[in-house]
């Protein structure tokens, strides 16, 4: 932990939602309830993956990626959101808010990255479908998720190293009820200008060339779908996107609005500040899972299966 030895001791007080404290307790049970859908839909669609054989696919392994990366996410800012709506305010340590900050971006670029994967896949399905169970082998995914792994760990910690010696303001309230980089060092006495800059940074070089890998991707299979003569055919090909293409949007569109208006308009109302930090935090682990089961059959009937085997197990004992 030498990382901390040149830092001054500082406490941050976590928000919810300014000038809203009073509805704390209310606020908590819809916030709760998001919570369970989060960890019980990306559970179950981890399990019915782990247990279903033919679900051992490479698009299901990658969905597979994002339901842990997306569970981890939550699991990592769980004690803090529900410890600042039950408690009206709760009080970490630099310590503390450093290792949840570490968590909370080194999660959300992974599931940038596995973004990407499940892209290169829908690109290898449509586009070469020939060499698609040649090239994406059980081996090369484990080469991806540990080559996802092994780029956050790398590019991550420049930015946890660049806080080593900055001094911040003791007892200051950040706009969200999460340890967030860019809200962090709005509160130090030097120019946060260096860490905001490499904040930047990798939030362009990592997030940003990922969302330019999977725009090509989608160029590209555009230009094979609509070399497709039938329309049936087309729509049926353009189906099988829908899904990442919603995970895409509900992913990158908040956080892209939430780290430029703490990054380039410091004017921004801390309430909206606020409200872009909660759907970053929530929208993605909610909807991902709930999509998923909707639109791919193959999980949705196997979830069935699952849940009516349960039932006829249940009802003969």
């Amino acid at each position: 932990m030498a990382i901390f030895n040149n830092t001054t001791s500082s406490n941050f007080f976590l928000t919810a939602i300014p000038g809203m404290e009073s509805a704390h307790v209310w606020i908590s049970i819809p916030v709760c309830c998001l919570y369970s859908i989060a960890l019980l839909g990306n559970s179950m669609i981890l399990y019915i993956i782990i247990i279903e054989r033919r679900l051992h696919k490479p698009m299901y392994y990658f969905l597979s990626m994002l339901s842990a990366v997306d569970l981890c996410l939550i699991i990592s800012t769980l004690p803090t959101v529900l410890g600042v709506l039950w408690f009206h305010g709760l009080e970490v340590s630099f310590k503390v808010c450093l290792i949840q900050m570490f968590f909370v971006h080194s999660f959300s670029f992974l599931e940038s990255s596995v973004l990407v994967a499940m892209a290169l896949d829908r690109f290898l399905a449509i586009c070469k479908p020939l060499k698609y169970a040649t090239i994406l082998t059980d081996k090369v995914i484990m080469v991806i998720g540990l080559v996802i792994c092994i780029r956050q760990m790398i590019l991550i910690f420049p930015m946890i190293l660049a806080l080593k010696n900055i001094s911040f303001h003791g007892g200051q309230e950040l706009a969200h009820p999460f340890c967030y980089h860019p809200d962090m060092i709005k509160n130090t006495y030097s120019n946060p200008w260096i860490s905001s800059f490499l904040g930047m940074f990798l939030q362009l070089y990592l997030s940003g060339t990922d969302l330019l890998f999977i725009l090509i991707s989608y160029v590209l299979i555009l230009r094979t779908v609509m070399s497709i003569v039938t329309p049936k055919k087309q729509q049926k090909v353009l189906s099988t996107c829908v899904c990442h293409i919603c995970a895409v949007t509900i992913f990158y569109v908040p956080m892209i609005s939430l780290s430029l208006t703490h990054r380039l308009l410091n004017s921004t109302p801390r309430l909206v500040c606020s409200i872009l930090g909660n759907i970053y935090l929530l929208l993605p682990p909610v909807v991902n899972p709930v999509i998923y089961s909707l639109k791919t059959k193959t999980i949705r009937r196997a979830m069935f299966q699952h849940l009516q085997s349960k039932r006829v197990h249940g009802s003969t004992m």
